[in-house]
């Protein structure tokens, strides 16, 4: 049996390596189109018609969003909390990623053991994390067991111990993770440039962990008032995504948080980045290649050119090996091991970054040539070939962000947090089917800036002839 199984698997796998080969043997037409090749792919948006969700708020201010999908008797949970470091001091730099850590080490009378053991009895998951713009809450669980693993996560929202023994121990381990984290030249590098894009005092220009300093500076004061702030019902987005109801999903609020009160949160403050300027850092470290970062201030998500960005980003580096930065950079100069772009679009404004690893002595040509790519970039129109292309490639990925329920949960609440609309999907396809290649060089023209670009190069700098 297991001969003949071997035997149809080759089969299968060359008839399938085959067809792209066959397609371009084809004869051509009458006329002489070479490209007669298999049909593009097109997008079904009549899938994706309509609200993505049901949304309700509720008595504590919470938002909830509910999408049901029945055919497992799964259900996933995700929760976005505005208690990222964009709502921490400076000098308070880790709290917010601290906080979110600590919730799973013991609530409510249980130890971190205790918790952990109850998730894994049940056969579900349960884990919190802190990031820049929000903290995440994130919970799957057998339908039969929702009770439970529901009943968990409230508490470890609402009843956090916050153990001094391990607030201790988690200071030891962030610690150890920056120390292991500044062996790597690609950290590094993303320190660098963050500080240097956003400023030192900016949530978005220092790690989300803090750093040793401002870790020892947290007292479990701090991180008690920092919870009691801003982990409040009317302060949480929470997307309930699988075998549940919207009566049973706000019967489980009701339940297990009718004690959690809404009150009043304090606003983030952002500094304003420095002024977008020609910066350089060079960081001397003896590796064999170099990592380089270039860039500058970018845009915030609700940006309304963030498809046309999208689109041009995807032709320029966003797209891997048909990217002009990539294509061009490694395949056709030999230059470079990795070379992308992108644009980090967050609550508030984040980066425009270019990226690349290359030899030491190869750094300076490396860049010279992207900095040209991205000139070139704005000079132009792009072809019809790359506009269509990046639009189906857009397309055709899109059902990878929402291919499990987990993802679709984490999807659900993100559109709430950046106030992208419950017909997300249909202004996601109008967004990218109406970009032209005009708008393309707009925003070229508008937001790439290759002439002020931060620039950070971590390597061996003698080796790459920098000074």
């Amino acid at each position: 049996m297991r001969k003949y199984l071997a035997r149809f698997i080759l089969i299968v796998f060359i008839t399938l390596v085959s067809l792209p080969a066959l397609a371009q043997a084809k004869p051509a037409k009458t006329g002489g189109a070479a490209e007669d090749a298999l049909p593009k792919p097109k997008f079904n948006i009549s899938r994706f018609k309509g609200p993505i969700g049901k949304r309700y708020v509720l008595k504590n201010g919470m938002i909830l969003l509910v999408k049901e999908n029945h055919s497992l008797p799964m259900v996933t949970i995700g929760m976005i909390i505005r208690a990222g470091s964009v709502m921490e001091p400076y000098k308070k730099a880790g709290l917010a990623h601290l906080t979110a850590g600590l919730l799973t080490k013991g609530a409510a009378g249980m130890s971190a053991m205790d918790i952990s053991g109850k998730i894994d009895f049940i056969g579900a998951s349960l884990g919190v994390g802190g990031s820049t713009d929000y903290a995440a809450a994130h919970l799957t669980v057998l339908k039969k067991d929702l009770d439970t693993g529901f009943s968990l996560l409230s508490k470890v929202l609402i009843q956090p111990a916050f153990a001094q023994a391990e607030i201790d121990r988690m200071k030891k381990d962030i610690k150890a993770g920056i120390l292991r984290e500044e062996q790597s030249p690609g950290y590094v590098a993303q320190k660098a440039y963050q500080k240097m894009v956003f400023g030192g005092e900016s949530p978005y220009g220092r790690p989300v962990e803090g750093t040793a300093a401002s870790l020892d500076a947290i007292t479990r004061n701090d991180i008690v008032a920092f919870h009691k702030d801003f982990y409040v019902p009317n302060n949480c987005i929470m997307a309930v995504v699988g075998d549940i109801t919207p009566a049973e999903a706000k019967g489980l609020v009701d339940k297990y948080m009718a004690a959690w009160k809404q009150k009043k949160v304090p606003k983030p403050s952002i500094p304003a980045p420095p002024k977008t300027a020609l910066r350089r850092k060079n960081i001397n470290r003896d590796v064999t290649q170099a990592t380089i970062l270039m860039g500058h201030v970018g845009v915030a998500r609700d940006n309304p050119d963030y498809y046309k960005l999208y689109v041009m980003n995807y032709i320029l580096g966003g797209g891997g090996f048909v990217s002009r930065i990539l294509n061009t950079i490694r395949d056709n100069m030999g230059l470079a091991y990795n070379a992308y772009s992108y644009f980090d679009a967050r609550k508030y404004s984040g980066a425009y970054t270019v990226g690349m690893q290359t030899k030491n002595d190869t750094a300076v040509k490396a860049m010279t040539e992207t900095l040209k790519i991205i000139k070139n970039m704005k000079a132009a129109p792009v072809s019809d070939k790359e506009l269509s292309d990046a639009k189906n490639f857009i397309y055709g990925s899109f059902a990878q962000k929402m291919d499990t329920d987990s993802k679709m949960a984490d999807l659900l609440a993100q559109v709430e947090f950046y106030g992208l609309g419950l017909n997300y999907f249909e202004v996601y396809y109008d967004g990218i089917h109406n970009v032209t290649k005009e708008d393309v060089l707009d925003v070229a023209k508008k937001y790439l800036h290759p002439d002020k670009m931060d620039i950070i190069v971590v390597g061996n700098l003698k080796a790459a002839g920098i000074k």
